[in-house]
């Protein structure tokens, strides 16, 4: 809960000074309440991309950047991924405690419940071609659940949000692979593994190992805080939107290659570079000021010394790799190269360019057989429960009111129409 502090910060604007109460969270940097700036003294902030603008008031999640650090309701993330498990997380992220083992029991039972589509839906996969992106088939479906699952798209019915809430969670990985059913005897991440991998004519076992990654890769990618996707999503549900709309929104925004698309680029990367031999030619380029190229899947625009998640990843990234082998994957083997020979080089560490959890999940989808086109709509299945959080969260706040942002306006002033024949 936020606390407002006896202390105020002075602004003055034309000769007139304004006193702007001052908000101190639980953690984290103090906020100057604006929101009467405009009326009182008619000027607006202006803060592009928002990185100096709290939005919004929330309990979910917190990063701090400089000291890398991840909480979910105050649970460090390595801590979550070591122990927990991606539902557990789930469960704490909705409903903001860790779950008694009555609670996760039945909390799981209600989410397998859940997990098929409605038959209908298949008319709507086969409506796309063979060959389509699969975060296009994604952003449609998502979209169309509305009207398929009608029943839940009242904002304002406490049970009809809490029932959206976990058919999308469970559906998620379903629309993925929709013409091979979910199991209901199998875990979250091993029921999606073996719906990407199984055929009609033979099932899918699913390894442990694999699934205890592909566990960790859920749980990581959970919740970021008011990333891009989850200001979309927030800023969708502000308008009223149902439950459906606004995460297909949040796909829509995580399909940009600046946000989502960072482990795909990251193997792109790799399979530029191509072989080991060509690894010290990359790196000298990286270092050169003046060579566009850079090392994807090293550093982070938050993180500035290490990404907390990446640290666990990359300990499944060496158990799946140790099963499965590099020796028959050339881009396997650049990766492990490439991540040692980083790792040791002082201008990396220097730079603070840290293998983040980017790098280490790139290396786990290839290994395990994804194509590069699936690993964005991994991140959305991932990230669904975090942006169903924040819309709860958003929602439940009565002092809810559509998002406006502002502009600096540099255009031309008012000025008269002129007939076309004078133009």
């Amino acid at each position: 809960m936020k606390k407002v502090s006896d202390s105020f910060a002075q602004l003055t604007v034309n000769g007139k000074t304004y006193s702007l109460p001052v908000h101190s969270p639980t953690v984290g940097p103090d906020v100057l309440d604006i929101r009467k700036l405009y009326s009182e003294a008619n000027v607006f902030t202006y803060d592009p991309g928002f990185t100096s603008t709290a939005a919004c008031d929330s309990t979910i999640t917190y990063i701090d950047g400089a000291a890398g650090e991840l909480l979910h309701r105050g649970y460090p993330i390595d801590q979550l991924a070591e122990k927990s498990h991606y539902l557990e997380v789930c469960f704490l992220l909705l409903y903001g405690h860790l779950p008694s083992g009555t609670e996760l029991e039945s909390f799981e039972n209600l989410v397998t419940n859940h997990t098929m589509l409605h038959e209908q839906m298949v008319n709507l996969f086969r409506g796309f071609r063979r060959d389509a992106h699969p975060m296009a088939i994604m952003t449609g479906v998502v979209g169309a659940m509305s009207a398929f699952y009608h029943d839940s798209t009242d904002k304002n019915d406490p049970h009809q949000r809490e029932v959206a809430s976990i058919r999308l969670s469970a559906k998620m990985p379903t629309v993925g692979q929709p013409f091979v059913y979910p199991r209901n005897d199998l875990d979250y991440a091993s029921n999606f593994l073996r719906m990407c991998f199984a055929v009609p004519a033979q099932d899918y076992v699913v390894n442990p190992i694999l699934a205890r990654a592909m566990d960790r890769i859920f749980t990581l990618h959970a919740d970021h805080e008011q990333n891009a996707s989850t200001s979309t999503v927030r800023l969708a549900s502000s308008s009223g939107a149902n439950p459906f709309a606004c995460i297909a929104a949040g796909i829509a925004c995580l399909w940009g290659p600046a946000h989502g698309g960072a482990n795909q680029a990251c193997l792109a990367m790799l399979n530029e570079i191509g072989t080991v031999d060509k690894i010290p030619e990359f790196i000298a380029r990286a270092k050169d000021k003046n060579d566009p190229f850079r090392l994807m899947g090293f550093g982070h625009r938050v993180y500035k010394n290490t990404d907390p998640r990446a640290k666990v990843l990359k300990e499944s990234a060496d158990e799946v790799l140790e099963l499965l082998g590099v020796e028959n994957n050339p881009i396997l083997k650049v990766a492990k190269e490439l991540e040692a020979a980083a790792l040791l080089d002082p201008y990396f560490a220097e730079k603070k360019l840290f293998p983040n959890v980017d790098f280490y999940s790139g290396i786990i989808l290839e290994a395990m057989g994804f194509p590069m086109s699936m690993f964005t709509p991994i991140f959305a299945l991932s990230r669904t429960v975090g942006w169903i959080s924040q819309w709860k969260e958003m929602i439940s706040d009565p002092t809810m009111k559509i998002g406006r942002p502002r502009q600096l306006y540099c255009g031309e002033t008012k000025r008269d129409y002129v007939d076309i024949e004078k133009r």
